[in-house]
């Protein structure tokens, strides 16, 4: 079993620092809810590289909410619940149609500045949205300017002290309450972070895939020290691939937006041939994971590595006004996409399930809240809609706020919690080769689509990693890969466990949804294992 706490520790034998929140994490749900947590209290912010690297910094699409006439949140909740399958919580998308527009408008008040035609908020629309309520800004750059916006305000903030380039690498619980966490310094050295409050932001784990649009520290840690400290983590076998990241020779794989087919663009395979037409009646516009599954269908068909991209029937004006950042990108490798087919395959994108919150985003650990993608509040049910995952970092962030106010003080002056082991091995294989098969593994078994003996063979593969646990790990690097396995062997035992297909989740040899059957969550407890859950909605 996994053990509680990676590392060896005496908490009395290490340094202390108080506040009154610690807030891991930087992206937006990072930076929004330390923000908001410190009109009245102290906050730390930590972040393991710097305040702007996070998954937000590179979200093009925009942010999806209410605003025009036509629209309503009956609407906006609709979509959502079409979209997970029958694993959304109808509690928490209420709270996200409806309270999303006055989030946004938080952000404008915090200098967010989106895009705008004839004086009004520019709206877009994307794959499996009815009506057009993505805002953006810059065209296709709407993380990076919040990011902007919401930094400079958090590092201009008196209330909040950021730590960039601190690793945390455990939550420490006694008797079931977090009460801080064990932090390790750039230089190595090591405290105890004590707070009435923690909440994890710590992003996705699109790292787990060999190919992701996701940066280098997406990489699952909150996930999996939360797993360790005891809270529940709910429906890891959701992951979402995105249908179309640059599939080029030389380049990353960067995201193209789904804003692009949303303003119109084509898929076709490599003999020029759409083919969405086979697959669903939304063409372009359908669901995330059925046009992720048509692509790759589409290269086995044509035995090919990529399909294209194709958005040249638009003006070329159109498209540098509207996509700047993507024309800019794939111009710098010789792609000029008013002219020319862009190749796109899909990778690993973002993480429906996590750390399973309350409509207050705290988690079954007292003391201890998730927020953003780490956390799994019942708004992305088993596949999410597009961009309403910035929506749900706002509202859910604020609500976390609201809850910590009713929190008492934590009452205690002093800690002795400890672990102690003996561990006293290092690892003995290089941590890149391991963290290279890691995702060779998940990408080979565990992907975009699955079956038993793919999974199995896959668990298999990881468990052997397991004596990880056991090594005296001292570097981030090491903690960094004893998390993502953790995470992968997360979502390879739910995906083993879940004998159906639903959202982004894909048996072959089951096919077919099954609601009779597995219209239910399946909850991960480290003393437990997987536990079912009814749906809300059953």
């Amino acid at each position: 079993m996994i053990p509680q706490y990676l590392v060896d520790f005496d908490l009395q034998e290490l340094p202390v620092i108080k506040t009154d929140c610690i807030v891991i994490g930087s992206g937006i749900a990072g930076l929004f809810t330390a923000i908001k947590a410190s009109e009245d209290r102290k906050v730390i912010m930590i972040t393991k590289k710097t305040v702007m690297e996070s998954n937000t910094r590179y979200a093009q699409g925009g942010i999806a909410a209410v605003f025009s006439e036509d629209d309503s949140p009956a609407y906006h909740r609709q979509d959502t619940l079409m979209a997970g399958a029958g694993l959304n919580s109808s509690a928490a998308v209420d709270v996200l149609v409806n309270e999303g527009p006055e989030g946004v408008r938080e952000l404008i008040r915090l200098g967010t500045i989106f895009d705008k035609e004839n004086g009004e908020l520019a709206l877009t629309q994307e794959a499996a949205h009815s009506h057009r309520r993505i805002l953006h800004a810059n065209g296709d750059a709407t993380g990076y300017e919040i990011v902007r916006a919401l930094a400079e305000q958090a590092e201009q903030h008196k209330n909040i002290e950021v730590w960039d380039d601190h690793y945390v690498i455990d939550l420490i619980t006694v008797d079931g309450e977090c009460v801080g966490a064990l932090v390790q310094r750039p230089g190595g050295g090591r405290l105890f972070l004590q707070a009435d409050a923690t909440i994890l932001c710590s992003g996705g784990a699109g790292q787990l895939y060999r190919y992701t649009t996701n940066p280098e520290v997406a990489t699952g840690d909150g996930v999996a020290i939360a797993y360790r400290a005891g809270a529940h983590i709910r429906d890891m076998e959701f992951i979402q691939f995105h249908p179309t990241a640059l599939s080029y020779p030389g380049a990353p794989r960067f995201l193209i937006s789904e804003a692009v087919r949303g303003e119109g663009a084509v898929l076709r395979n490599i003999n020029g041939d759409r083919f969405m037409e086979r697959y669903h009646e939304l063409l372009e516009l359908a669901p995330r994971d059925i046009v992720a599954r048509a692509i790759v269908s589409e290269m086995e068909l044509t035995k090919s590595t990529f399909v294209y991209l194709d958005i040249t029937h638009e003006s070329a004006d159109m498209v540098k006004h509207r996509f700047p950042t993507i024309y800019e990108t794939c111009m710098s490798y010789g792609l000029d996409i008013t002219s020319d087919w862009i190749p796109v395959a899909p990778a690993a994108h973002y993480m429906m399930g996590g750390v399973k919150t309350d409509l207050n985003g705290e988690s079954t650990v007292s003391r201890l809240f998730a927020c953003g993608e780490v956390s799994s509040t019942g708004v992305q049910g088993a596949n999410r809609l597009a961009s309403n995952s910035l929506s749900e970092a706002i509202v859910f962030g604020r609500r976390i706020v609201e809850r910590i106010h009713q929190l008492p003080p934590l009452g205690r002056d002093t800690v002795s919690a400890g672990c102690d082991q003996g561990r006293v091995e290092s690892p003995t294989q290089a941590i890149v080769e391991r963290r290279l098969k890691l995702q060779k593994v998940m990408v080979r078994y565990a992907g975009l689509r699955r079956n038993q003996e793919m999974l199995t063979k896959g668990l298999d593969e990881l468990k052997r990693q397991l004596p990880i646990f056991n090594a005296a790990l001292t570097k981030r690097e090491e903690y960094e890969f004893a998390n993502m396995l953790t995470c992968c062997l997360l979502i390879t035992e739910s995906a083993l466990a879940r004998e159906e297909s639903r959202g982004a989740h894909y048996r072959e040899d089951y096919p077919l949804r099954n609601d009779a059957e597995w219209q239910k969550h399946l909850l991960q407890i480290r003393e437990l294992g997987i536990v079912e859950e009814l749906s809300d909605d059953v």
